[in-house]
């Protein structure tokens, strides 16, 4: 009895082990691809702001291997990212199991919506959020102090700010699984409105630099997001209750 207990959680655990092995292989294929381009891809990385640095000056490492290794990192980060349609057709193959039959048809819509929002969500950080934060810090600089960004701040900096627009941006995929799996609903949603504003700019004040109009810039495609995803759980839970009432 307790080994039949334990059967479904260690094939579950199995799955999951299952899919993250097969992921690790598709970001490994994707940085042997990228690491030839890594230092083009890091000089696009740091151009929004070297684009906002005085004529002349330039970013700094303090140690030898360092650059070595942030070129490594780039072409990880960047194998990640080419690797992404796979890595959530592996996800989404790990929810299926949950969701009707018919809705385990859904996969093309699923890795491609989740493919565009994170992109969208990193390209929008990328060319709209970088120059104004980045053009921000830049102003404190005057005749007696003088900016020298580290390479290795920078790279750690803006990863972790492509990565989090990217990962927000998934919202509405979020939301339309939990509706279906009965966990929120568009009422519910509605309800906690104003909760979820305060929020988002709370989220976006510790995701973006310290200024005003940088931090209005997150919000704002956040609460455009939100509303969207109000829709879609209403959509969603509409089509879980036709389902639930055929069977």
């Amino acid at each position: 009895m307790e080994r039949d207990e334990k059967s479904p959680l260690l094939s579950h655990l199995g799955e999951i082990r299952k899919r993250l092995a097969r992921s690790a292989i598709a970001v490994g294929v994707g940085f042997a691809i990228t690491y030839a381009f890594s230092e083009k891809l890091f000089g696009l990385l740091a151009y929004p702001l070297k684009a906002n640095m005085p004529p002349g000056d330039r970013l700094v490492y303090t140690s030898l291997p360092e650059m070595f290794f942030i070129y490594i990192k780039t072409a990880l980060v960047a194998g990640l990212l080419l690797a992404a349609p796979y890595v959530f057709y592996q996800m989404y193959l790990l929810v299926a199991p949950v969701l009707y039959q018919k809705e385990q048809r859904t996969l093309i819509p699923f890795v491609l919506c989740s493919t565009v929002l994170f992109v969208g969500g990193a390209l929008f950080g990328y060319f709209v959020v970088f120059p104004s934060g980045f053009k921000f810090f830049l102003a404190f600089s005057n005749e007696s102090i003088r900016a020298l960004p580290s390479v290795r701040q920078y790279f750690s900096l803006a990863v972790k700010l492509l990565f989090a627009f990217g990962f927000v941006f998934e919202l509405p995929v979020v939301v339309f699984f939990l509706s279906r799996m009965g966990v929120v609903t568009s009422d519910f949603l509605k309800q906690k409105r104003r909760y979820a504003i305060l929020l988002i700019f709370i989220i976006a004040a510790v995701l973006t630099p310290p200024d005003v109009i940088t931090q209005f810039m997150m919000a704002v495609p956040l609460m455009a997001l939100y509303e969207i995803s109000i829709l879609i759980a209403k959509v969603a839970g509409k089509k879980k209750k036709d389902s639930e009432d055929k069977t």
